[in-house]
This record gives structure tokens, sequence and C-alpha cells, in this order.
């Protein structure tokens, strides 16, 4: 993976011998050493069921992760439950925590019922956390 710096100057050398050659997309740029894809995740194990001690990436809750050349992520998750009291909140949250990774361009979420979520999609380490085991 080039460094960022690397990147940019590959791609001034490109630009000043073909003056039709593009800067790199957004999500071309992630940080040094990490994929954008592995970003975004951070990112979402910074968003928490407040009812639940548990990050919604490792309760499963985050069914699809699309992320375009351009940095636009859009994201299909779940909730616990159809009826829970932070419906409203959670996908501005999740866009929120999205938002801030360097390279993204854009954040677009769905809220999604289908499958309906259930344990059987929460990862061991959430398991731990809640004392599943």
């Amino acid at each position: 993976m080039l460094m960022m710096s690397e990147a940019l100057k590959t791609n001034e050398t490109e630009s000043a011998e073909n003056p039709a050659a593009e800067r790199p997309a957004p999500a071309a740029m992630a940080l040094e050493g990490e994929s954008l894809s592995d970003e975004v995740v951070k990112a979402l194990k910074t968003v928490y069921d407040p009812e639940i001690p548990a990050d919604i990436y490792e309760l499963g809750l985050v069914y699809r992760i699309d992320i375009s050349d351009e940095g636009v992520v859009e994201i299909d998750m779940t909730l616990t439950a159809p009826g829970c009291p932070v419906a409203g909140e959670m996908p501005i949250w999740v866009k929120n925590a999205v938002a801030a990774v360097p390279g993204v361009s854009d954040v677009k979420v769905n809220l999604v019922f289908d499958p309906p979520w259930d344990q059987s999609r929460m990862s061991d380490e959430a398991r731990v956390a809640l004392d599943m085991f």
C-alpha cells in the first residue's frame, strides 16, 4: 500500500506526464497501513446500543458495508428490535461516526429489518461482553 504522500507524489508525476491523469479518489487516500473499510469498521465500533454494553458491529447489527471508489459509504443496519427507543437516533450516530473517517466523502445509512436480528448474529466478543457463554 502506498503511503498517502507517496500516492500524491506518484499522481503529481503522472499528472505532469499526462495532464488527463486524475487525482486519486478519496477512498484511495485511507490512512497508512489501514484500508478504508478497516477505518469504517473502527468507526462503527464506536457506536453502542445504549441498552446493551456492546458496539453495534460486534452485536451484528451491521448487515452490509459498501464503499465506492469515490469514498461513498452505504450501510445496511438493523436494530435489536423494531421498537428500539433509539431507532430514530442510531442511524444518525452511525452516519456521523463514519463521516468522520478520512477518505469518506458521503455516508448513507439504510435501516432494514429483513432478516430480523437475533442473538446468533453476535460475535464472540459481544457474547463475552454480555456474559452469554
